[in-house]
């Protein structure tokens, strides 16, 4: 009995050594079947196991071999590949199939460089729905922060997929666009990583080394690094948040009358008169009324209207709605920037006249529905008008609401769990497109991303890792006569900073926005700008990727005359240029006029005798339109620095 004890015990402890001297190992997320890997570059692939694991790599019939250190980390250099593949590759018992060399791009930034292409269909529907390319592969890594330092791993696990009709309306629309044109221009394989995450600061997306000069912003993260702070905090904001709603909704006319104010059967005639654009039920002197607002409205839907897919479209709301058609729900939204596209469910609207109520709720502003914006119903091609009159009762006057902290606007709180994990990952550039969370503080955005640039460089190893950077399109109003604009400013050290760090670029995109949306639709035209540049400094293609780029001036007598940089100074013929405004030493900026002669452009005032200052597309939304004959726009510039 002794003897048997025995050896099923030594039988038992060779297992376990035999088990531990063969342990799995451990693969990052975005190291997986489907990859792409970045062309004629050293590829790193790296891992965990055992401290003192051997890991065998076989690729394309040769091996590759190293041991895992102290910790259990391991990493192998492939030496760099041309495009091609399906291939594929073994790591000791893990095989990863179907993997494409090509170039790999890291699309980030806050909400516009993450905008799913669902978002975008109203545009792009018919391309979308339409195009397959197996060589093109996206992977989005999902929201994740944390303020103790640089993970090792994604927070969550992630997935390549190639771009389908299918899959497609999930991935970032700017992503995809470029991953199309650059595939297009270069024909070779195309891996898209989308990390963006909306309203982020760039702060939120930087190390804590590379905000050494911030020192403010260091201390911030310092802050949100108790472990139970952060779950005080968010407790607090979740009981917040959950009481202002129950309070809402315990205090609402609208849901606790007897008849509801959605059902058909409710008498509004005591309700007032306005239009969904009037400010009249927004605010009073005592300021914006939040809490809840209903409209009601009666429309006419003639013979022949109906069909089996039919429409509502409601715009953009600030902030949340709830739509009924006849007293039924048909859909809901619970922040003021989607589009509100509601399928209209068979049998819910008639011939004749039905009843439309709009359920709006305000958390902490001017509630509003957004002009210039789509309110219809649509049945095929007929569609039916939901402006004009409609009728207005508040719900319930409610105090802003004052949820909890935003976590993922920490500074280094992004770069740690979302970067800092796929810094081995070999890449092609950076896709850049952020700064509408920094306009309130636009003086310091040049440096901040410098200091982004300098710091990812240095954890990727590669000083001319490229940075492809959109500027901030055109948004917002603007007054009659020439103002200050933050959105101008922080656009000016967008410019500067491609003008002074090397192998940086800029997609000018002041035509590609919308005054009212701050998530324009046209992606493409921004993605296509930001390609060109991919050529021309990452590819090294000779082509114009600039629009013209503002070099100096001189003045002569009441005009001064702008030069521009040669190879973007063959301007597009316009008969009218528009744009320029023009000071004296007071820098009070007027309106001028302005004309093309030759390769430059003359500017003037008759009211300013002695001009010394010239400012162009310097706003929110500026109406400007100087272009050169490739059909790039300027960038907007000051010469007053």
């Amino acid at each position: 009995m002794k003897r048997s004890c025995l050896k099923n015990s030594l039988l038992l402890l060779l297992f376990l050594l035999s088990y531990t001297g063969n342990a799995a190992i451990q693969l990052p997320a975005l190291v997986s079947d489907g990859m792409v890997l970045q062309r004629d570059q050293p590829i790193t692939l790296w891992g965990n196991a055992d401290p003192g694991e051997t890991v065998k790599i076989t690729f394309r019939k040769k091996t590759y071999t190293t041991q895992t250190n102290p910790d259990g980390e391991w990493n192998i250099q492939l030496p760099p590949q041309k495009a091609g593949g399906p291939y594929t590759i073994t790591i000791n018992d893990i095989i990863l199939n179907d993997i494409l060399i090509g170039d790999v791009w890291l699309c980030t930034g806050q909400s516009n460089s993450e905008l799913p292409i669902r978002r975008v269909t109203d545009m792009f529907r018919d391309e979308v729905t339409t195009y397959s390319n197996p060589q093109i592969r996206l992977v989005r890594i999902p929201l994740g922060y944390n303020f103790h330092g640089p993970q090792k791993q994604l927070a969550n696990q992630v997935q390549w997929h190639p771009l389908t009709p299918e899959n497609a309306w999930e991935f970032a629309a700017l992503g995809y666009f470029f991953a199309k044109d650059q595939y297009e221009q270069n024909g070779v394989p195309q891996g898209m990583i989308s990390a963006g995450i909306g309203g982020t600061p760039a702060q939120a997306w930087i190390s804590m080394e590379g905000l050494r000069e911030f020192p403010e912003y260091q201390n911030e993260a310092r802050y949100y690094s108790d472990d139970s702070l952060v779950e005080e905090i968010r407790r607090t904001g979740h009981k917040k948040n959950a009481a202002w709603s129950q309070l809402l909704y315990q205090q609402d006319k609208g849901i606790n009358e007897p008849v509801k104010w959605y059902e058909t059967n409710y008498n509004d005639t005591a309700w007032q008169q306005t239009t969904l654009f009037s400010g009249e039920w927004r605010s009073d002197t005592s300021g914006p009324q939040n809490g809840s607002h209903w409209f009601r409205k009666e429309i006419h839907i003639p013979a022949g209207f109906l069909s089996d897919e039919m429409t509502v479209r409601l715009g953009c709301i600030v902030d949340a709605d709830s739509v009924f058609i006849n007293g039924r729900f048909i859909g809901t939204t619970a922040y003021q920037y989607p589009p509100r596209i509601y399928p209209i469910p068979p049998g819910t609207l008639k011939e004749g006249t039905n009843q439309i109520t709009v359920r709006l709720i305000s958390y902490a502003g001017y509630p509003g529905f957004v002009e210039d914006k789509p309110y219809k119903i649509i049945s095929g091609h007929q569609e039916i008008s939901l402006e004009g009159n409609w009728k207005h009762q508040a719900g319930v006057r409610m105090p802003a609401s004052r949820g909890g902290t935003t976590f993922q606007y920490i500074p280094t709180g992004l770069y740690n769990s979302m970067i800092a994990p796929i810094q081995h990952y070999t890449l092609a550039g950076v896709i850049w497109y952020q700064g509408e969370s920094n306009t309130g503080r636009p003086y310091e955005y040049r440096q901040l991303l410098t200091a982004l640039i300098h710091d990812w460089r240095e954890k990727w190893n590669n000083p001319q890792l490229p940075f492809l950077i959109a500027q901030l399109p055109n948004f917002m109003q603007d007054p009659e006569h020439p103002a200050e604009s933050n959105w101008a400013t922080l656009r000016d050290a967008q410019l500067q900073v491609t003008h002074t760090i090397p192998h940086t670029a800029l997609a000018v995109t002041i035509d590609a926005g919308e005054w009212n949306d701050i998530h324009p639709l046209d992606k493409k035209t921004i993605a296509r700008r930001l390609s060109l540049q991919a050529q021309r400094i990452v590819h090294n293609k000779n082509i114009t990727a600039d629009g013209p780029i503002y070099e100096s001036m001189q003045t002569e007598g009441n005009k001064i005359i702008l030069s521009f940089r040669p190879g973007t100074n063959e301007f597009r013929p316009v008969q009218q240029l528009k744009g320029f405004a023009i000071a004296g030493a007071n820098k009070k900026y007027k309106w001028a006029k302005a004309t093309i002669q030759g390769n430059q452009v003359i500017v003037w005032n008759e009211e300013i005798p002695h001009p010394q200052h010239v400012r162009y597309a310097w706003g929110n939304t500026p109406e400007a339109n100087l272009y050169n004959v490739q059909g790039l726009p300027a960038s907007p510039f000051t010469t007053d620095k």
